[in-house]
């Protein structure tokens, strides 16, 4: 009970991204200690795609692991690139053996005092944006449930990347639509004021405000509060 208690608290603590100071580095790096606590591996590393896709090093467990992920993306080979590119966990590989897919990774890694590694991509449905590493000192294999453990890991955290990511983007969002807004208010504002000091058709002091927007490279939301601040040249918006 005592380790169900703790998978839930790691899980929860992992899927919690909505804080108002998050750090995704920090959260990252959490989530390569936590991997090494939960996985009895001995080190971890996590990637995550840039906008241009490129993998870039995030968190590591330790110094020897952030070698390792420096190797792999300065070499261009290692499970986590091949996890990355393919979306599919590559596990229980046998650094020693003479058949393993990227020969200066698994010598770089032998030469850290690792035996066996495993990636698990971080991943949602079709969306995959990085990978985990994990490193070994034993050539003892994971077993299908720390397999899955590993995957489910990746996956909450996956899941707590792209939703502090969506809730970022749509505050962006809210916050552009406030300041149409408040512009919109403050456009029809001016059109009120340019209209009651001439006597002219709001519509008309609208195309007259946006002719004179236009013509000196300004924002139609600037010439706005110019006119109701006194700033702006009523005399030149007038002969537009």
């Amino acid at each position: 009970m005592a380790q169900v208690e703790h998978l839930g608290e790691v899980f929860v603590e992992l899927a919690d991204t909505l804080v108002k100071d998050f750090d995704v580095v920090d959260f990252l790096h959490n989530v390569t200690v936590r991997s090494v606590q939960l996985l009895e591996v001995d080190a971890a590393g996590l990637m995550l795609a840039d906008q241009r896709g490129s993998l870039t090093i995030m968190a590591t467990s330790d110094d020897r692991a952030e070698t390792l992920e420096l190797f792999e993306l300065q070499h261009d080979q290692g499970p986590c690139l091949d996890s990355f590119k393919t979306g599919r966990a590559i596990v229980n590989i046998d650094l020693k053996s003479s058949l393993v897919a990227w020969p200066k990774f698994a010598a770089a890694a032998c030469d850290a005092g690792f035996n066996y590694s495993h990636a698990v991509p971080l991943r949602l449905r079709d969306e995959v944006i990085g990978a985990l590493n994990l490193f070994c000192s034993t050539a003892i294999p994971l077993s299908p449930d720390d397999i899955a453990l590993a995957q489910a890991l990746a996956d909450v955290a996956t899941i707590g990347l792209l939703q502090e990511r969506s809730v970022r983007e749509q505050s962006v969002l809210a916050e552009q639509l406030q300041s149409a807004l408040n512009s919109r208010v403050l456009i029809e504002q001016a059109k009120g004021v340019l209209a009651g000091r001439t006597g002219m058709e709001v519509s008309e002091a609208f195309r007259r405000m946006r002719s004179f927007a236009r013509t000196n490279g300004l924002g139609l939301s600037a010439v706005a509060s110019g006119v109701i601040n006194g700033s702006s040249d009523m005399q030149e918006i007038l002969s537009q």
